[in-house]
C-alpha cells in the first residue's frame, strides 16, 4: 500500500492539490493507495505523555506502518516544513523505519526550496528512511485559481509522475 499524507491545515491549501495530484498518478500505477488529509484528522500536539495511544493517531501509525511508500505533501514556511508534519512523526515515530519517502512542497516563492532538509534529514538518521532525492517543489505560480485551484505547470506534473513512479519502483523492491 502506498500513502499520501497532506499534512497543510490550510482550507485552500495548494500542497493538498499536488498531494491529489500524487493519488491520482499513483493509481495509475497500482491500486493500494490511500489519501490521508491533516486537515481532517484532529492529531494532538506531541507532548511526549499520552499523545502517542490517542485514538486518532493510531489509525494513522498503522497506515505508516503497513506502507510501502508514503509521500509527504507539505506547505513551507519560515524555510521549514510545517509544524502539523513534524507533529505527525513526533506522534507516529518508529513506524517511519525503513520507509521510502518522498516530498511534494508548495511554498509561496523560489527561495526555500531547500526547507524540506531538515525533516529529510531526520527521516534518514532517526528512522533510516530511504529518501527520494529529487522531490516536488511549487511555488503559488504553478496554478490556476478559480471555483477550484488547479495544478497547471506541466513542468510540476511531470515531477509528480517521476516521483511517483520512482516510489513505487523502489517501494515494490523494498
Amino acid at each position: 500500500m502506498y500513502l499520501v499524507i497532506s499534512t497543510s491545515l490550510r482550507e485552500a491549501s495548494l500542497s493538498r492539490v499536488l498531494a491529489r495530484k500524487a493519488v491520482e498518478e499513483l493509481e495509475r500505477l497500482t491500486d493500494e493507495v490511500v489519501f490521508v488529509d491533516l486537515k481532517e484528522t484532529s492529531l494532538p500536539f506531541c507532548n511526549a505523555e499520552d499523545c502517542y495511544g490517542h485514538e486518532a493517531v493510531l489509525p494513522i501509525r498503522d497506515l505508516i506502518v503497513r506502507a510501502k511508500g508514503i509521500l509527504i505533501a507539505a506547505p513551507i514556511y519560515n524555510y521549514d516544513v510545517n509544524a502539523a508534519a513534524k507533529n505527525l512523526i513526533e506522534l507516529t515515530g518508529q513506524a517511519w523505519r525503513d520507509k521510502v519517502v518522498g516530498f511534494l512542497c508548495a511554498a509561496g516563492g523560489h527561495n526555500s526550496y531547500m526547507g524540506v532538509m531538515g525533516l529529510a534529514n531526520s527521516l534518514m538518521l532517526d528512522f533510516r528512511c530511504l529518501v527520494i532525492p529529487r522531490f516536488v517543489y511549487a511555488t503559488n505560480h504553478a496554478f490556476e485559481y478559480g471555483e477550484e485551484t488547479i495544478l497547471a505547470d506541466e513542468k510540476i506534473q511531470e515531477r509528480i509522475r517521476e516521483l511517483t513512479f520512482k516510489l513505487v519502483k523502489i517501494g515494490d523492491v523494498m
